[in-house]
């Protein structure tokens, strides 16, 4: 089984770099089949195409982009919520500590969580900033979001939004009194030996990962070079690589095994010390009323022409990365699929993995499932 999957990913990985999809890929599935897990893995391609560009390994880290969402922040909520730091229900942007508009006052987590708390989706604050990337940038950007005219009442709509996670970042550093990527590493990755595997990568920080081998990303006008080792994201970048919706960096093996971890808890197989699998299960069953995509912090697939393709049951959860990036886990199937490419390489103008995601998945699963 381990030898058939690694073929496909092989196949389907390959038709994706003849295309131009991407430059850089690192793909892996995890499959239960008679009570027995099977791993296959694929990388390929090259980690940018100039002259700097080196292969790309299976412990190649690409950027995750807004997997951070679902992977880090509403880990991270859970978290806060089992130890009572934090209520599902209660007003949230008040912990900001700053002059709230009446419209925002009552907005809570689980609005923020289900992309349902009225904000925009997303505004090119960054154009209004200098090229320079530290911390100090958050309260300006913080301020321009809390002042931001909500587009519907909350809950009343579902509206995908960057801004949201940016706030929602901000409120877990400010209830757990500790910076959003030493909670996150502290509490959620290295009680699985995952610190090293999956991470942001502040722009302060003495201890990064070597750049030349993390996948590029675009290369960036506002930036004025090709982000390598930098988060490709403008207002994590600007607020100095940390944020609640972007920022984290991984490799397909630390994707796919936290996504292992979530399953296993699901299925009362495993448990994780920061959160309970009860409170999981709540978040992954959650159904926003009158929406049928999104969970608490997570997507499903979408009816009609879902990334996902055509197999992955009703019962699964998942998330897209703008970079290139996603993964989705079948919790009915028990089967978890993890594609990380840099496809905004060197420019976002290239949106071939359109097509490409659905055909990956549906190549892969009719063969796993069929």
């Amino acid at each position: 089984m381990k030898n058939q999957i690694n073929i496909l990913l092989k196949q389907a990985c390959g038709r994706g770099l003849a295309g131009g999809v991407y430059s850089g890929v690192s793909a892996a599935v995890s499959v239960i089949k008679n009570k027995v897990r099977y791993r296959g893995y694929f990388s390929g391609g090259l980690t940018r195409l100039d002259q700097a560009g080196v292969p790309v390994e299976v412990s190649t880290p690409f950027d995750l982009a807004s997997l951070t969402k679902p992977l880090c922040t509403t880990l991270c909520t859970l978290h806060l919520v089992a130890s009572e730091n934090i209520n599902w229900d209660d007003a949230a942007l008040p912990l900001l500590e700053t002059t709230l508009p009446q419209d925002k006052k009552n907005i809570n987590i689980r609005d923020i969580l289900t992309h349902s708390s009225g904000l925009p989706a997303y505004l090119p604050y960054f154009r209004e900033f200098a090229a320079q990337s530290s911390r100090d940038n958050i309260y300006p950007i913080l301020q321009k979001i809390v002042k931001e005219p909500l587009q519907y009442s909350r809950g009343t709509t579902c509206l995908y939004s960057d801004l949201g996670f940016i706030l929602l970042g901000f409120l877990l550093e400010k209830s757990a009194q500790i910076r959003l990527d030493q909670l996150y590493r502290k509490k959620i990755t290295e009680p699985l030996n995952l610190a090293g595997k999956i991470f942001f990568m502040p722009s302060n920080s003495s201890v990064q990962t070597e750049k030349t081998e993390i996948a590029a990303t675009e290369d960036c006008p506002w930036r004025k070079r090709i982000m390598q080792g930098e988060v490709h994201d403008e207002h994590c970048w600007l607020m100095g690589g940390v944020a609640g919706h972007a920022g984290l960096f991984g490799t397909a093996g630390g994707v796919l095994s936290l996504c292992e971890c979530l399953l296993d808890c699901w299925q009362e197989r495993a448990s994780h010390p920061a959160f309970s699998n009860n409170l999981l299960r709540y978040a992954l069953n959650w159904k926003q009323p009158g929406e049928n995509c999104r969970r608490l912090g997570f997507d499903t697939p979408s009816s009609g022409q879902s990334s996902s393709g055509r197999y992955f049951s009703p019962k699964s959860v998942g998330h897209l990365g703008f970079t290139g990036t996603s993964f989705w886990i079948d919790l009915e199937r028990n089967v978890i699929v993890v594609l990380l490419t840099n496809r905004v390489h060197p420019s976002r103008d290239n949106i071939k993995i359109r097509e490409f995601r659905p055909f990956f998945h549906d190549f892969l699963m009719e063969k796993i499932c069929g």
